[in-house]
């Protein structure tokens, strides 16, 4: 089967036609969901091909196949992350500043920004006493580098 668009995401849908429909899942890195051809397996051990005609990144909870007794949904493993969470908003700046000019892209989750693990980051963190965690946690959405150049 070549999955060409997505249908809807899980979040859009009524819980009725959640309950009523089994449900397959492929489970992707969270790298992958920027990848719009690629061939992947379902939790069921059945192959895809996922070749997407517009240019959108895939996210947790997309539904790739629905019919009326079936669906397969895109689900996220989970990333080794730094979860920093700054004090004061002098901290935020100081270590937005240092992670930006690392060119490390960065997701924010209320009162926590989230970055991939790097032990060069974690021994920053430590060297400025800026309050983190290494935590393994799923993201919906992929960490997207922002091409960028110093000419």
């Amino acid at each position: 089967m070549i999955i060409e668009e997505i249908v809807a995401n899980i979040d859009d849908l009524d819980a009725t036609e959640l309950e009523k429909r089994h449900k397959e899942k492929v489970y992707l890195e969270s790298a992958h969901l920027m990848k719009r051809i690629q061939r992947v397996k379902t939790d069921h051990n059945r192959e895809l091909g996922i070749r997407l005609k517009n240019p959108k990144d895939l996210e947790a909870g997309d539904v790739l196949f629905m019919d009326d007794e079936n669906m397969i949904i895109i689900d996220v493993l989970s990333d080794d992350l730094l979860v920093i969470r700054p004090r004061n908003m002098n901290e935020m700046g100081t270590i937005a500043h240092e992670l930006g000019n690392r060119h490390l892209p960065a997701q924010f989750d209320e009162d926590a920004m989230l970055v991939q693990y790097d032990y060069l980051v974690e021994e920053l963190l430590l060297e400025m006493n800026i309050p983190f965690a290494r935590e393994e946690r799923k993201v919906e959405k992929p960490f997207r580098h922002i091409g960028h150049s110093h000419d």
